[in-house]
């Protein structure tokens, strides 16, 4: 017989959803990739201080760690990384994150360094098998001023002088693709001021006998348009991703034409955003079919594309969000996963049309009784327009509120800014809604997923179009009395760490905030950043120093004086991204005004926190934060944070 769920206010319900489960029993899994019968793929371990792992599953089913302890699988290029490693019959290329360096494993051997210690980095690797090489991206920091972008040619045996350079002159270089032949190569680039989801272009070049290359050419991309996840087929054909219609989707260019043919055209997307190398949204399963993922209203579906009758099928799954598909001989690998499914790794045979899960990021089943399924929510907003969110109710099969009480909100949203929210487990989320709160998730304009004009909506703009978006998106609720008015709060990271600040300085609605490594200061954007990022904020608010005046209008730290809500601020002391002083200046100056404010600074952790002990401290030092504002007791145990002017 079940017990009849207890009465409690929202907040104070015990929850299943722990830090230590959060933590402790979950990895991150993620590009995988297939080498034979054996497959591979990254997992990041917060028990393990964050550290990431090349992982190999054997074709019997065994898994165990391809890269030994005191390695961890990352690369600083573009400060992001993502492309970290590559494997070839059983030989592993990586980036280790401490040095830099590219490293080489054969079979169990153990690691060496295939490049020197200094101030190269290497991204995106791929094996040149006709001629016994590698070739990657590369970003060097040895001279001054920016870091120099290439693309180089490495030996895999080692490379004392760290590569030969085969393309240079642009800032920017990713995707570097070798045909089926090696006599040609594809890649993607951009310049300054662009950001690759905004203008970047499609070139290739034909590999010389001696291995270097010949005149580049350029075959897609340019202004207005963004290029993404160029491949060769198995028979020679390029294909790439394009934004040209507004829509992000695939086209190919036959050997020897002049022109593009767009591949099974729909209003949904195939491209993602590339703050990481290695992003892909498409496989080719053999050399008439794509297995493909893309994104329609904020959901990921799958399907396959057969090339000859261009046409899609849709591949019906259980998953909302699907990522980086990796296929050969009829067999893809991919990450998916929805809010009630952990992201898994998971293997695809098209021929039996069967998924079979090879690693899930959790290891212990969750009653579904405690988790908060997304409801899609569309909402008026600014200029007419509607803007989209998914709304996740307070669910806890143990707890229902007192009769007449409301949840209290967080308003929350993705980083970038470009970017998107997902809707696979979320642990951390599910830890607010196993509580008692209800938390939406916003797809502001600027977001990725909805085609170009609405990502373009942020044109010029933030600051206010995000801001404005999340204020209508919690006024829509609270007019559907879904909400409690006086119990809302706003929370976010980077980015979305931004817009939490600038929604506390310049609109009155929400009666709490929570900043996770935001941005105060868009001006040390621009003056105090890293290569990658340096220009981004000349299309999302006006180039500098040129509009410096719109920098400081729309920086909260010189407009503390309208800001009244409590505010909490955790950061790391080691931030490339968004230096620590920002949070430091922030709550020194709200202190100083006699607001309620709290700093938690976490030493040695850059942008995100990847320590267990960190991430168990944030989520409970915010609930605990919400629990002193908001006039609750959390039923968890939990170290109460200081809040200045409080008590």
């Amino acid at each position: 017989m079940t017990e009849s769920p207890q009465v409690a206010p929202y907040g104070t319900w015990r929850s299943p959803i722990t830090t230590d489960l959060i933590t402790g029993r979950r990895v991150g899994v993620a590009s995988p990739r297939l080498d034979g019968d054996d497959v591979y793929w990254i997992e990041s371990r917060p028990a393990e201080a964050g550290r990431s792992v090349v992982v190999r599953r054997r074709a019997d089913g065994t898994i165990a760690d391809a890269v030994p302890a005191g390695f961890s699988v990352r690369t600083r290029v573009h400060e992001y990384g993502g492309g970290a490693y590559t494997v070839r019959d059983g030989v592993l290329i990586f980036s280790n994150f401490q040095d830099t360096r590219l490293y080489r494993i054969d079979g169990a051997g153990e690691p060496r360094p295939i490049t020197p210690a200094g101030a190269l980095r290497y991204a995106d690797p791929i094996f040149d098998p006709v001629r016994s090489r590698l070739i990657a991206i590369r970003e060097d920091h040895s001279g001054e001023g920016e870091a120099v972008n290439t693309i180089v040619a490495l030996d895999p045996g080692g490379d004392a002088q760290g590569g030969v350079i085969l393309a240079s002159g642009a800032d920017f270089y990713a995707n570097p693709r070798l045909d089926p032949e090696g006599t040609r190569l594809a890649w993607v680039q951009w310049n300054h001021p662009n950001m690759p989801w905004d203008d970047s272009e499609l070139w290739a070049a034909d590999v010389n006998e001696d291995g270097s290359l010949g005149e580049p050419r350029r075959l897609a991309g340019g202004p207005q348009e963004s290029i993404f996840q160029p491949e060769w087929s198995p028979d020679g054909v390029l294909y790439f991703v394009s934004d040209r219609t507004g829509w992000w989707n695939l086209y190919r260019r036959q050997p020897g034409a002049d022109s593009d043919e767009a591949v099974a055209p729909i209003e949904a997307e195939f491209g993602v955003p590339q703050w990481v190398f290695g992003m892909r949204t498409y496989a080719f399963l053999d050399a008439g079919t794509i297995i493909a993922t893309y994104t329609r209203e904020g959901l990921w579906h799958l399907a396959t594309i057969d090339l000859a009758a261009n046409a899609l099928t849709p591949i019906e799954t259980l998953y909302t969000e699907i990522d980086d598909p990796f296929a050969a001989d009829g067999v893809a690998v991919l990450v998916a996963g929805s809010a009630a499914i952990p992201a898994s790794v998971v293997r695809y045979d098209a021929a039996a049309g069967a998924f079979a899960t090879l690693k899930r990021s959790l290891d212990v089943e969750i009653d579904p009784g405690y988790l908060s399924e997304p409801i899609p929510v569309e909402f008026p907003t600014g200029n007419g327009q509607t803007a989209h969110a998914f709304l996740y109710p307070p669910r806890n099969r143990d707890y229902v509120a007192p009769e007449g009480e409301l949840p209290p909100l967080l308003v929350q949203s993705h980083g970038g800014p470009t970017g998107a929210t997902s809707t696979a487990m979320n642990l951390a989320l599910q830890y607010w809604t196993s509580r008692g709160f209800a938390v939406l998730d916003v797809n502001y304009g600027g977001s990725t997923g909805y085609g170009r004009p609405y990502r373009q909506r942020l044109t010029d703009t933030w600051g206010l179009v995000d801001v404005e978006d999340h204020v209508n998106a919690a006024r829509h609720l609270i007019a559907q009395g879904l909400v409690d008015r006086e119990r809302t709060a706003i929370r976010g990271w980077s980015a979305s760490g931004y817009t939490t600040l600038a929604a506390l300085t310049f609109a009155d609605l929400f009666r709490a905030g929570a900043s996770h490594f935001g941005i105060s200061d868009l001006e040390t954007m621009t003056t105090d950043t890293h290569k990658f990022e340096s220009r981004y904020l000349d299309g999302l608010i006006g180039p500098y120093p040129d509009r410096r005046d719109i920098y400081m209008e729309r920086s909260p730290i010189h407009h503390l004086e309208r800001i009244s809500a409590p505010l909490i601020l955790f950061q790391g002391t080691e931030d490339t991204v968004v230096p620590p002083d920002q949070a430091e200046k922030m709550y020194e100056a709200m202190a100083a005004r006699g607001l309620p404010v709290a700093l938690v600074m976490f030493a040695g952790e850059g942008h995100g926190f990847r320590s267990a002990e960190n991430i168990r401290r944030a989520l409970e030092g915010e609930l605990d934060f919400y629990g002193q504002v908001f006039g609750f007791t959390p039923a968890d145990e939990i170290e109460p944070v200081r809040i200045a002017n409080v008590g």
